[in-house]
């Protein structure tokens, strides 16, 4: 009798302890293959946390990541408000919550005559993306502030990053406006950061630091899991400051920066974690509504859909 309730109170412990492995919620993340988002995640793995499992797909690009998400083939992505606001304003309930303050960067060689905006006159300028990314649209209106139509004033080269950086290289381009990583390589190559994202919208009259980037996930779906939701946004702060603060975590995910060289891992990080979000509430989102403002002036609506103003919900909220 005494072995059979050995074996039986082993029988529950076992049933009990996967029964807490079953209330564990799955996330689906889609990650671009390569991208940031993959150190952080990478980090906050080490950390096991207990009420949530990370299924990680990697993705081929951003677009990959919208067309996975919408399917449903991913529960989050990595993505910018001004998408999430047009989506629901068609009547979709996919909700924001920052990741990064980090943006883009205007870089130009060492040596470079190129000083202020003004001098981009009469140059040629790589852009990474095309004719709506959202540095050169600020760009472009930062320039307006001084009388200068940007848009017919320089010579366009419109391109990946990786082949922005290629132009700037050999001296095809005189600048280079890309994704901050990218800039953040040149720099280490002694390339010099003439200006960033959060210094353009500073130069149009914001003063507060709003995310560019950040975890897109459906609203309802969040709802029914937010305990676990709310558990995997401290995870991944926490797991963002330990790669800014402890060597150890940051020298565990260098392979993935795919850089040997100590300059660049250096500016890297350094890049990484000053777009750590350190505030996020009511000024921040009303300066998103002003810039969601400007974009649709800019963009002509091309950007943020017919909606006059950013949708309510855009912003998700940990309660």
């Amino acid at each position: 009798m005494k072995f059979n309730a050995f074996f039986i109170s082993l029988f529950l412990l076992f049933a009990s302890c996967n029964s807490y492995a079953a209330e564990k919620t799955v996330i689906r993340i889609g990650v671009q293959a390569s991208g940031t988002v993959d150190w952080e995640l990478a980090a906050l793995q080490d950390n096991s946390p207990a009420d949530f499992q990370l299924e990680i797909q990697h993705l081929a690009n951003s677009e990959a990541g919208k067309i996975a998400l919408q399917s449903g083939a991913v529960d989050m992505i990595v993505s910018d408000w001004i998408w999430v606001s047009r989506l629901r304003a068609t009547g979709s309930d996919f909700t924001f919550y920052p990741y990064s303050n980090t943006s883009g960067a205007l870089v130009v060689p060492e040596n470079s005559p190129i000083h202020t905006v003004k001098d981009l006159n009469g140059k040629r300028l790589g852009i990474a993306g095309g004719e709506l990314d959202k540095n050169w649209l600020l760009l472009q209106a930062l320039a307006g502030q001084e009388q200068l139509d940007l848009n017919a004033s320089v010579e366009k080269v419109f391109g990946a990053p990786p082949l922005i950086s290629e132009q700037l290289k050999h001296n095809r381009v005189d600048a280079a406006l890309t994704y901050w990583h990218f800039a953040a390589r040149l720099e280490a190559q002694q390339y010099r950061q003439l200006i960033n994202g959060k210094d353009i919208l500073k130069g149009l009259g914001i003063e507060e630091d709003v995310p560019s980037l950040g975890y897109v996930f459906k609203q309802s779906w969040a709802n029914k899991h937010k305990q676990a939701i709310n558990s995997f946004f401290n995870a991944s702060k926490l797991a963002k400051n330990q790669l800014c603060t402890a060597d150890t975590a940051w020298t565990k995910i260098l392979p993935l920066t795919q850089s040997d060289d100590l300059p660049t891992q250096t500016k890297l990080r350094q890049r990484y974690c000053e777009g750590r979000v350190e505030h996020w509430g009511k000024p921040e989102q009303l300066a998103a509504a002003r810039i969601y403002t400007m974009f649709r002036k800019l963009s002509h609506n091309q950007l943020t859909g017919q909606s006059e103003h950013l949708q309510p919900g855009t912003f998700w909220s940990i309660e």
